[in-house]
């Protein structure tokens, strides 16, 4: 079912402070009067007001680089003769600057936002840790709304979401992990600031990802106002909702490595590195071609010292902070996957199991309702009675949505209006499995 993101959970997260000078930004000169000459050079940018806004810097600092780069003669000044300039000071690269850009692409391709030192990320990672929120349990119950839940699971739920320690699900196949993941997810309602881009070692390593991350609205300014109080932040940062990033049976070890793009000679950040501050969820574990085990295997550093190790080209290895709720759902049993020394190192497990008969005919009921299909007192029993028994009474959560639609698509090619029958509950069921039988060739 759809679920829509609100602001649930309670989190004070501190913005990244804004750069007011160039020693601000953790960078070194060179790099970013590299990353200017690069970004004018593949952009045509002219003017200061279109560069701080690609550079993600205030007017100030990138001011500051124009006029160093023009000291050194690879900038040069083009005056206020365009018609569109607004008698704003317009540059443009002399020739030695267009010999260093050429130069510096070379090196890599990666232009546009200054990158965060990795030092200073870390640092903004602690300010909004996922750790710091705090749930309760009427927040995690409106986040769950839309699922029909036991309340001793939420008993085991909410201390596991308020720790932002990892998580294992596992039950019977169709009993709604995916869901209650998504909705532990909905339930991190807050905002956290991700970096466009990180740079460790003089490398560039892009982490904003419009797919993962849920760009926030920002706060307008009243323009009457002599105070400017909204957005003041680090421009290099995007104001975000906590990322999820859901990972199924695709899921294998080297997607949690850095992609390294070989032309560009730039890094792409990992799966679990664009989830820090929010969710990481692995959906189906024990459907990958990787073993269970070896992938629990790799995340045995960064659930228990809340640090990653990653690798660059050269085969330098560099630590970055992990500050993700790792979720892991599985539809077998521990014991078949891990050993003891793996289910040790994850902190919370529970059993996501089917629901009861009551709690079955109220998902029913509400499903029926959401989609338009009268219930009849007869077919229900007829579906309680007459089969069930056949399956030993064992009801599973997808089951309601699956017999429903089976008795819709029945009617709409029939013609005839959305109401249970007995024969419509035949005719659903028969579709829900599948009969044991040889088949010959």
């Amino acid at each position: 079912m759809n679920m829509q993101t609100t602001d649930i959970a309670t989190s004070t997260v501190t913005p990244p402070p804004a750069c007011k000078t160039i020693e601000d930004t953790g960078l070194t000169l060179v790099m970013m009067r590299d990353i200017l000459l690069k970004t004018m050079f593949r952009m045509n940018l002219e003017h200061v007001s279109k560069l701080e806004k690609i550079l993600c810097l205030p007017t100030r600092v990138t001011q500051e680089l124009v006029d160093n780069a023009r000291d050194q003669g690879l900038v040069e000044a083009t005056g206020t003769l365009h018609a569109t300039s607004g008698n704003e000071m317009g540059y443009r690269l002399s020739d030695t600057g267009k010999t260093r850009a050429l130069d510096a692409l070379s090196q890599s391709e990666y232009y546009g936002a200054m990158p965060i030192p990795m030092e200073k990320y870390a640092e903004q990672v602690k300010r909004q840790s996922i750790r710091n929120i705090k749930i309760t349990r009427e927040e995690l119950t409106n986040a769950m709304g839309h699922l029909v839940l036991p309340g001793e699971l939420l008993d085991h739920l909410g201390p596991a979401v308020g720790s932002g320690r990892s998580i294992l699900m596992y039950g019977p196949p169709g009993n709604g992990k995916s869901s209650i993941s998504n909705g532990i997810r909905d339930a991190l309602g807050d905002k956290i600031y991700v970096p466009r881009a990180v740079m460790y070692s003089g490398q560039v390593i892009t982490v904003y990802d419009p797919i993962v991350h849920s760009k926030a609205e920002e706060q307008v300014d009243d323009p009457n106002s002599l105070r400017r109080t909204s957005n003041a932040y680090d421009r290099r940062y995007v104001k975000c909702q906590r990322p999820t990033v859901i990972t199924g049976g695709e899921l294998t070890l080297d997607m949690l490595d850095l992609v390294y793009n070989p032309n560009a000679r730039t890094y792409t950040a990992p799966l679990q590195f664009k989830s820090a501050g929010g969710v990481f969820i692995v959906d189906d574990l024990g459907r990958q071609s990787e073993p269970p085990q070896a992938l629990i295997n790799r995340w045995i550093v960064p659930l228990e010292e809340s640090k990653d190790i990653l690798a660059l080209q050269s085969g330098e290895k560099f630590e970055v902070p992990f500050d993700t709720l790792v979720i892991f759902s599985t539809n077998f049993h521990p014991n078949e996957i891990f050993d003891k020394a793996a289910l040790r190192r994850i902190f919370f497990k529970i059993k996501i199991d089917g629901p009861d008969q009551e709690n079955f005919l109220k998902i029913f009921a509400m499903v029926a309702k959401k989609k338009g299909m009268q219930l009849d007192e007869t077919a229900l029993i007829h579906l309680l009675k007459t089969k069930y028994p056949t399956i030993d009474n064992i009801y599973a959560n997808y089951q309601p949505v699956f017999l429903i639609d089976q008795m819709i698509a029945i009617c709409d090619f029939e013609g005839i209006p959305y109401r249970m029958s007995r024969d419509l509950v035949d005719r659903a069921w028969a579709n829900m499995f599948v009969k044991d039988e040889k088949i010959v060739h």
